[in-house]
């Protein structure tokens, strides 16, 4: 992945990689990059912060609509917590706009604080859902207490995946 990108005139730095692994015979499913304004290792502060950020998955594999959405939802219900019914409307929209995914895709979820957070496959625009607490749920998806796999977390925060 680059270790540089734009989001609306603010130039981000790549924080770190990691590698979607599934099911128990860790299968890779795509290499997410995390790029922050400003780097950092605490994955809670970055999910809050309002500073524009950008996680672009890049997939190795095919994901059916269904799978995508599935894993998607698991992991925002456990970022959301408590707060997922406010959120649910929002993430109903989100749903209906994830595709299946192919080999060689990207996949971005871009938050622009006071605008919200862009989701696009490829060059095409998906959905932009407003709220900062959507984007915090989003990006809790893969910082939060229960990531995808564990070492996927470690390096987008920066660590060595894996």
């Amino acid at each position: 992945m680059a270790d540089r990108a734009s989001v609306g005139g603010r130039e981000l730095v790549l924080n770190g990689m990691g590698v979607r692994e599934a099911t128990v015979l860790n299968i890779d499913v795509y290499v997410a990059g995390l790029y922050l304004e400003q780097r950092s290792t605490d994955g809670e502060q970055i999910a809050g912060s309002e500073q524009a950020k950008q996680m672009r998955l890049t997939f190795v594999r095919d994901v059916t609509r269904a799978d995508m959405v599935d894993s998607i939802e698991k992991g925002f219900r456990s970022g959301a917590g408590a707060g997922y019914e406010k959120l649910a409307s929002r993430f109903e929209q989100l749903k209906r706009a994830i595709p299946a995914l192919k080999s060689g895709d990207t996949f971005f979820a871009t938050y622009r604080p006071g605008s919200g957070l862009e989701v696009r496959h490829g060059q095409k625009h998906l959905v932009t859902l407003a709220g900062a607490d959507f984007a915090r749920a989003m990006f809790l998806i893969w910082l939060g207490k229960k990531p995808p796999n564990q070492g996927l977390k470690t390096g987008l925060l920066g660590g060595r995946c894996g």
